[in-house]
């Protein structure tokens, strides 16, 4: 493997899976590098993939029978929680039983796995099909730079060469401090731990407890409670014969209020609404890893340099404005338009910074940074303790107010958000939210 290679992919996760498939059909030389022993492999995460990019990629896929994905979703709820109680605002429709589908849930040691064969075959079927590679259980230690350029990578002892470098390493970000793109770790306060179980169920009880027909699927986003005061929130997607439940909570206030993940979610496991919906479920898996914030005040400097493009999370590309958590679409869009890139830049025979540009502007024109730049304050506002501590106790407690019947005159329901609008905060406030929120969202 001494040959010189179009592009080396470090990182087979969505984003360099989606740049390799790219790759594979525009007949280009490349290496994908993974240093799990597959694809998926070192993946903890999974959640739901929204968007239409996967249809794209793998078109018709929600014809397969035994595909990379869960369920589809067309069931969305999110849910604001105190001590005791709940309360949802909940969306379901068939509009989203549509195909391509708007969002489906994966587990990415299955879903990353799956995608990899798919760009195997697009391999097969290229000019290079025994010249480009798909190579895991590989470290990479360096990316090789001459004048500031990318010229290839370090692996030990070994070096391989490329005219470029898609680095897709996730939020670790040792390669992109490497090659000069940022200056530190991204700060405590920027990145967040989730915390997830997958919690096993008889197929059937599972799909009567959430009403489920078929392969459709429910998302819940829960904010309050679930995080015991820590800054985050918490989740909820249904998968075949599971679900995925956990928390995403602030690293620095966690730390702070001296309270460890796995306590957090033994608590919110313990809430009398989730301690319901988890009946007769068997643990299976138990996972943690590091997200972005989605604050773009930590994104690197740049996305891009001489014979250098990063996508994904080693870009910092998430959001959570509230409607969605939103990542891997931003990762396998990140993907797909560096590989475009790259494709571009062999066509000119030119890889420098003046070439390779174009990602950014490809990405600033995409609606990944566009949602990015349109919804930091939305991003702000989700962390203020207010929203994930002081509104979460005010719905819950006018929801009980308004739910109970008693044998007492009834109050009427502006007195009763009175009350509880002085219990928990104060109109001040609540004037200060909503302008925020109209602002923001």
């Amino acid at each position: 493997m001494d040959e010189k290679f179009d592009c080396i992919i470090v990182g087979a996760g969505v984003a360099g899976l989606a740049a390799a498939m790219i790759l594979a059909r525009n007949n280009m030389k490349f290496l994908l590098i993974e240093k799990g022993e597959f694809a998926g492999s070192k993946n903890v995460s999974g959640g739901v993939l929204w968007g239409s990019d996967l249809a794209r990629l793998v078109p018709e896929y929600w014809q397969e029978e035994d595909g990379g994905w869960e369920r589809f979703i067309n069931h969305r709820r999110l849910t604001f929680l105190d001590e005791q109680s709940a309360f949802s605002i909940d969306f379901k429709s068939s509009h989203f039983n549509e195909t391509p589908y708007s969002g489906v849930v994966v587990l990415r040691s299955k879903f990353d796995r799956w995608l990899a064969e798919k760009v195997q075959n697009a391999i097969d079927e290229s000019d290079f099909a025994m010249e480009s590679f798909i190579a895991t259980n590989i470290k990479v230690d360096e990316v090789l730079m001459e004048n500031d350029k990318a010229v290839g990578i370090r692996t030990g002892e070994e070096e391989f060469s490329a005219d470029s470098v898609i680095i897709a390493e996730g939020v670790n970000n040792l390669l992109t401090r490497q090659v000069g793109l940022q200056n530190d770790y991204v700060p405590a306060d920027h990145i967040l731990t989730g915390i997830k179980e997958v919690i096993r169920f008889d197929q059937k009880v599972l799909e009567d407890r959430f009403q489920l027909n078929g392969l459709s699927g429910m998302s819940n986003e829960f904010v309050g409670y679930a995080t015991d005061g820590v800054e985050g929130g918490g989740f909820l997607y249904t998968n075949r014969d599971t679900i995925s439940l956990g928390l995403v909570a602030g690293i620095k206030d966690m730390r702070e209020k001296e309270k460890s993940p796995h306590d957090l979610l033994n608590n919110f496991k313990m809430h009398p609404v989730i301690k319901d919906i988890l009946q007769d479920g068997e643990i299976v898996e138990y996972s943690a890893h590091a997200v972005s914030s989605g604050d773009k005040r930590v994104m690197p400097r740049e996305v891009y340099k001489d014979g250098v493009l990063l996508c994904g999370e080693a870009a910092n590309l998430l959001m959570n404005a509230g409607k969605a958590i939103q990542g891997m679409d931003y990762a396998m869009r990140s993907g797909i338009l560096a590989a475009e890139t790259i494709v571009e830049a062999k066509e000119q025979a030119d890889y420098s910074s003046q070439t390779l540009k174009q990602y950014k502007q490809k990405l600033q024109g995409s609606y990944v940074m566009k949602d990015i730049n349109s919804f930091q304050d939305a991003v702000h506002m989700l962390h203020n303790p207010t929203m994930y501590q002081d509104m979460p106790n005010l719905i819950c407690d006018f929801g009980r107010k308004f739910f109970t019947i008693d044998n007492e005159p009834t109050k009427k329901s502006r007195n009763l958000l009175s009350e509880s609008v002085k219990k928990h905060s104060s109109y001040w406030d609540l004037m200060k939210i909503g302008f925020k929120g109209a602002k923001s969202l």
